[in-house]
């Protein structure tokens, strides 16, 4: 499913208009009537609500809405419209038309009981915000404003239409003030804000509603893309029946130091759920010793290190090990010292593989360790993005999405940004935005675990888009099973790579009774 701009969404309706003759009344109608399903779940038994509108096509939605409910005769429906009647766009001003002659009597902000009934929003049951749409730009004031700040002070449960007032749909940032939605009903297409920004919080549980636009506009590509399990099931390796070990991949996982074993562990213990045929572990002695006592099954190259880090001298013993791999995952845990970058930077002098780079390797390049030559991911969060980008995680998160097209092209190869609705993008390809996941995955050794799924994926051939995109939608699919298994919050990364196994396998078979489709999709093929 594609992600639209506010720009992608006018142009998307002045076609299906000009080129497809569908009037925009008929999409208000539209909307009108997918925001209507969803408050009939919300308040099966009818009630209370309140539908404060804006002048603009956005209003015009709302008024749909009202006329929708008022015919029931199940619901007690109030409009407030911030605005005076001759302000109206000519398609708001159709709406308001059909909906008086169905019996509803609007409120404008010219009428003594506007403000009254702004302060008696406290007393319904629903609030459907109708103010702003997708062209909301610069700071939000006057009687919207005020509309804004009576919805949120009322405590009652809101529905948004599209977007939450005052939410940037492209920034996801709020204009001055914004709604907090308990729902929010996005038309047509996905819209950035719902993935970072205060419009990940503001929007609550959203859902996109198909008012009619036809197919070849709603399948016509933007510049990103949601990942869903049809496109991730295409793009995971199937196992052939003759299938040898060799055939599926050797990954070489260089990470760990004295103080940080873990990450090594978790990085190999990810790799190997992920259907890798063999992992091969380089690391200080100290750290191999743990990890084979718990993953036997790992091929460990114990690297003498008597500070616990790996430093210049051991690259050769790295690049040896190197020749009969096919992938690699190197930071995790290495540490952030003089002597580890030094080893960085004399083994990524020589160095071939396809590579997750990762956590300390991060910091290594933001220190001045130039990137190696091969193909890479890099796995930033917010912070070592930050310290890439040379700014602050806030300016990170402010445009996450134009942070990574940023990253794009100032390192070249697959840069993937951690977080809520991580981000991965690639040179000429769409970013693409993840939708698995959950809060509860904000703890530690999340990274560590992402960074062997990927790992595994390069080892089996596949383009780092692709790899990383995929690997990006299993981890979340794996934490979302652990959450359902285990509880929200508590769970620990090693769960998550357990549950790799389970994961890949419920996504497989969602998606059977459709043709495999043997290679991969078009944007993903070398």
């Amino acid at each position: 499913m594609w992600i639209a701009t506010a720009a992608h969404v006018r142009a998307m309706d002045r076609t299906a208009s000009e080129e497809f003759g569908i009037p925009t009344v008929v999409l208000m109608e539209r909307a009108g009537l997918a925001v209507f399903e969803c408050i009939k779940t919300l308040l099966p038994e009818g009630g209370r609500v309140s539908i404060l509108c804006g002048k603009g096509n956005n209003g015009g939605d709302g008024l749909a809405v009202s006329r929708l409910m008022h015919d029931t005769g199940r619901y007690g429906v109030e409009v407030l419209i911030a605005a005076q009647e001759g302000d109206l766009s000519p398609e708001c001003q159709v709406q308001l038309n059909i909906a008086r002659s169905a019996g509803v009597q609007p409120i404008f902000t010219d009428d003594a009981r506007w403000k009254r009934r702004l302060d008696c929003l406290g007393g319904h049951d629903l609030v459907i915000d109708a103010l702003l749409g997708t062209g909301a730009h610069g700071e939000v004031h006057g009687a919207v404003l005020e509309a804004i700040r009576g919805i949120n002070r009322s405590g009652v449960p809101v529905v948004a239409v599209d977007v939450p007032s005052g939410i940037h749909t492209d920034t996801g940032e709020d204009l001055g003030e914004s709604v907090w939605a308990l729902r929010t009903v996005t038309l047509g297409w996905p819209k950035p804000f719902l993935f970072h920004g205060l419009g990940l919080e503001h929007a609550g549980y959203w859902s996109v509603a198909d008012i009619g636009h036809p197919a070849t506009l709603l399948e016509s590509g933007t510049d990103a893309r949601l990942l869903d399990k049809r496109w991730v099931s295409d793009v995971i390796p199937e196992r052939l029946r003759a299938a040898h070990k060799r055939d599926n991949g050797h990954v070489l996982v260089i990470a760990g130091s004295n103080p940080m074993p873990g990450a090594a562990l978790l990085a190999v213990m990810a790799a190997m759920r992920s259907g890798v045929g063999l992992v091969t572990l380089a690391a200080p002695k100290e750290v191999c010793r743990l990890v084979l006592t718990r993953l036997p099954e790992a091929i460990c190259v114990p690297l003498d290190a008597p500070d616990g880090y790996l430093a210049s001298e051991h690259a050769h013993a790295v690049l040896e090990a190197a020749v009969t791999c096919d992938s690699a995952v190197i930071g995790p845990g290495l540490g952030f010292r003089p002597s580890v970058r030094e080893f960085l930077d004399r083994l990524w002098s020589h160095w071939e593989l396809p590579s997750v780079i990762d956590a300390d390797a991060l910091n290594a390049i933001a220190a001045g360790v130039p990137v190696p030559g091969c193909e890479f991911v890099m796995t930033p969060h917010p912070g070592e993005m930050g310290r890439l980008m040379d700014c602050s995680a806030a300016e990170v998160q402010h445009n996450r999405f134009q942070t990574v097209r940023q990253a794009v092209e100032k390192f070249g190869g697959t840069v993937v940004l951690k977080g809520p609705h991580t981000i991965i993008g690639d040179v000429d390809q769409p970013l693409a935005v993840n939708a698995t996941g959950n809060s509860g995955m904000a703890s530690a050794g999340m990274g560590d675990v992402l960074s062997g799924i990927v790992g595994a994926l390069l080892a089996q051939d596949l383009p780092p888009y692709c790899a990383a995109s995929a690997a990006v939608y299993l981890h979340g699919h794996a934490g979302d099973l652990a959450a359902d298994k285990i509880g929200p919050v508590g769970f620990l990364a090693s769960d998550v790579a357990s549950l790799l196994p389970e994961a890949r396998a419920k996504l497989i078979a969602s998606c059977e009774g459709r043709s495999r489709v043997q290679s991969l999709p078009l944007s993903c093929q070398l």
